[in-house]
């Protein structure tokens, strides 16, 4: 006789092969990036601009200081022996990291405030969210913490989103 398994325990394995999925997500990040730093013009809200860097710096100072070395990792996928962390900033944002890239790109559209850089911001925030959907998925079936986790916390904003 085989024992009844809880349909709620069981979970999709989770394989630590990248896909051509998780390749494309950096690929696009980190063009964006590329073409947001570009100046095609000047400078025209540099303050306001710095300011928003800055933060977005500062928080993804935070969220790496809270990561030992092998725990990071720059595609959505989880690394085998990567753990959950929510202490630190991850106490009020589950992705820091994306939170700090966002705000940093935002701060540089403003500094530029041309319709290019708005336009290579617009991709590069899709592309963040569906990066941050697919993490989420797969956190979802490596950790059964992680649905506790996701329920006290915000994505990118504390006490938002």
């Amino acid at each position: 006789m085989q024992p009844k398994t809880n349909p709620q325990e069981q979970r999709e394995p989770v394989t630590n092969k990248t896909t051509s999925k998780t390749y494309l997500f950096v690929i696009i990040q980190f063009t964006s990036l590329f073409f947001i730093i570009i100046p095609f013009s000047t400078i025209k809200h540099p303050l306001l601009g710095f300011i928003i860097v800055f933060v977005g710096l500062v928080i993804g100072f935070l969220a790496l200081s809270k990561n030992r070395l092998g725990n990071f990792n720059i595609r959505p996928d989880i690394k085998e022996a990567g753990c959950l962390i929510t202490d630190g900033i991850y106490r009020y944002i589950r992705h820091p990291m994306y939170t700090s890239v966002l705000l940093s790109a935002f701060g540089t559209s403003i500094v530029y405030n041309e319709l290019f850089h708005w336009i290579i911001f617009g991709v590069l925030f899709v592309n963040m969210i569906l990066k941050m959907l697919h993490e989420e998925k797969l956190w979802h079936c490596h950790d059964a913490a992680y649905k506790v986790y996701a329920a006290k916390t915000k994505r990118l904003v504390p006490y938002l989103f």
